[in-house]
């Protein structure tokens, strides 16, 4: 017998049918334009592998490739340890000032991928203040990339880090301490496998910022080539749009890889919470707290002092000849990197994000977890949801001049318009929001829907005044990380802008081209200031909202 489907399923069902489609438009097709492109020559006509074998007779190819994947393992190798370090601290250990170095280690996040490249320069370049401090090094080049992926790659790893070692049965600590183990084998033998998992992911995601990166070894890479800056030569510097697309797909290889390895690792991740679990609360141990401090206190200068440095050479009149302070690096209309007008470009850019980018993920995740039938919808849609996660942002924004830029297209229009920004952006940071959005849904009943399908309550209603306040939260965090994202943004934008559309921080870059280096500097920390208030007004709009929304939350 055919199910009989309400005007509010149909509805729902087209409303999901769109949806799809519009991720189809935005993610897949884009994909295989590039794809597409990389097998052609100048003339549209395939060519099979011929771009790969031309590029892999250069000899930059093995350069590139080689210096990509080291800098990836060593910041890998780095992050992960430091990230361990500082999420041991802050869920394990009793010292003092958690909340203040939470605070600290999160301010990375707020700023572009290209401050700390350009702090680095005023700090240990061929005029810094500490350049004597590399003893003849130079920090154009791996030192530098190193350093500062490092800086903006942590805050990243340290959230996932959290997580895997803040859920722990207790438990399991004290049988350990029954059975009369030390601590240094408590921790080999429970917290390490217990966080075995996390780990694990936080050094594929670190592996996968590291090597899709462009804007730190753009700054400060020199002349140390890897496939991110290639693909930006090839397609700006020689207008090879071919072997741009043929680079792209060389640097999809290690990204989807490292993607396919931890979704397979987090399958195979078994419970270790239970409903008998006891939750761990940390004990004081006196030398431990005090080591944990000040690794924790040296981290926190390490990152406030590379954000100091951009602050302060942003003020410095004449670097280093004038180092009086003032605001005439903020004179943006001045200067060749699209003046005031990127920062509102951008401002109006991040927005439009956060708005139109909340409200259609949250929707059709909604439609995913809530609405009946349709599987076979549903497994296409949450394949498509994924795909974003496992593509660098340059790859993606050169897949838009592929497909959106074909005369053939009748989207052409879009191209070089704010629009094609606000696309683009919400595709890069799909997935991420919609697995906060899926995860928030899966924690209401879906006896919710059921009674109100049963009480002939309209089903939007039901997600008006029950799904939506629920999970406000949700909705709030993914709003305030796609507009921070938006911000500081460059590889998923820079092909993309138009004299029209320059971003704040595509000038950035711009300015420091030009040699600009204390303006770029500048507008580097405004987008950074931008994202603190952005972050600011979040945590005051929750306060505020969640109050209302969420008192069934506390006990009566």
């Amino acid at each position: 017998m055919r199910q009989h489907l309400s005007r509010d399923e149909i509805i729902l069902r087209g409303a999901m049918l769109i949806g799809a489609l519009a991720l189809l438009i935005a993610l897949v097709m884009p994909l295989y334009s590039l794809l597409s492109k990389s097998v052609q020559n100048k003339d549209g006509a395939f060519v099979g592998l011929t771009n790969f074998a031309r590029y892999a007779n250069s000899p930059s190819l093995y350069n590139s490739l080689s210096h990509s994947l080291t800098m990836a393992l060593v910041c890998t190798l780095i992050v992960t340890s430091l990230a361990f370090m500082a999420a041991y601290a802050l869920s394990r250990s009793c010292m003092p000032l958690k909340r203040s170095f939470r605070v600290i280690l999160a301010l990375p996040i707020l700023a572009p991928s290209l401050l700390p490249a350009i702090s680095l320069v005023y700090l240990f370049g061929n005029q810094g203040v500490l350049k004597s401090w590399l003893l003849g090094d130079s920090i154009y080049g791996p030192i530098g990339i190193v350093i500062a992926s490092c800086f903006w790659v942590l805050p990243h790893a340290m959230m996932i880090m959290l997580t895997a070692l803040s859920h722990t049965d207790a438990r399991l600590y004290e049988s350990a301490r029954v059975l009369g183990s030390s601590p240094w084998r408590i921790f080999f033998t429970v917290t390490l496998p217990s966080a075995k998992y996390g780990i694990i992911s936080t050094a594929f995601v670190v592996f996968t910022l590291v090597i899709t990166d462009f804007g730190v070894p753009k700054v400060i890479g020199g002349q140390y080539d890897m496939l991110a800056t290639d693909i930006y030569k090839q397609v700006i510097g020689q207008q090879n749009f071919e072997m741009g697309a043929a680079v792209s797909v060389i640097l999809l290889f290690p990204a989807v890889l490292a993607f396919v390895v931890d979704r397979w690792l987090q399958r195979k991740q078994a419970a270790l919470i239970t409903a008998r679990s006891v939750p761990l609360q940390p004990q004081p141990r006196r030398w431990t707290d005090r080591t944990l401090l000040l690794g924790m206190l040296l981290l926190s200068i390490t990152i406030v002092g590379v954000i100091g440095m951009a602050i302060y050479a942003s003020l410095v009149k004449y670097w280093p000849y004038n180092l009086s302070l003032g605001f005439s690096n903020y004179q943006f209309d001045l200067m060749d990197g699209g003046g005031w007008g990127a920062y509102w470009n951008s401002l109006r850019m991040a927005l439009y994000t956060a708005l139109f980018g909340t409200g259609f993920i949250f929707f059709q995740a909604y439609l995913q977890e809530k609405l009946r039938g349709f599987g076979w919808l549903k497994h296409l849609f949450q394949m498509m949801a994924l795909l974003p996660l496992a593509v660098p942002g340059m790859v993606l924004g050169l897949a838009y001049i592929f497909f959106f830029n074909h005369p053939a297209n009748p989207l052409n229009g879009l191209y070089g318009t704010l629009a094609i920004l606000v696309i683009c952006t919400i595709a890069h940071f799909y997935t991420v929001c919609h697995l906060t959005a899926v995860t928030a849904l899966k924690q209401i009943d879906p006896e919710f829907e059921a009674v109100s399908a049963s009480l002939k309550v309209p089903q939007y209603l039901t997600f008006w005044r029950v799904t939506l306040p629920v999970c406000l939260p949700a909705v709030l965090d993914i709003a305030a990380y796609l507009f921070v994202n938006a911000m500081t943004t460059v590889s998923a934008v820079v092909f993309l802008y138009s004299y029209k559309t320059m971003l704040a921080s595509v000038s950035v870059l711009n300015m420091d081209d030009a040699g600009d280096i204390a303006p770029a500097a500048a507008m580097a920390v405004l987008i950074m200031l931008t994202c603190m208030a952005a972050r600011l007004l979040h945590w005051l709009l929750s306060k505020g909202l969640l109050q209302r929304s969420q008192r069934w939350r506390s006990p009566a």
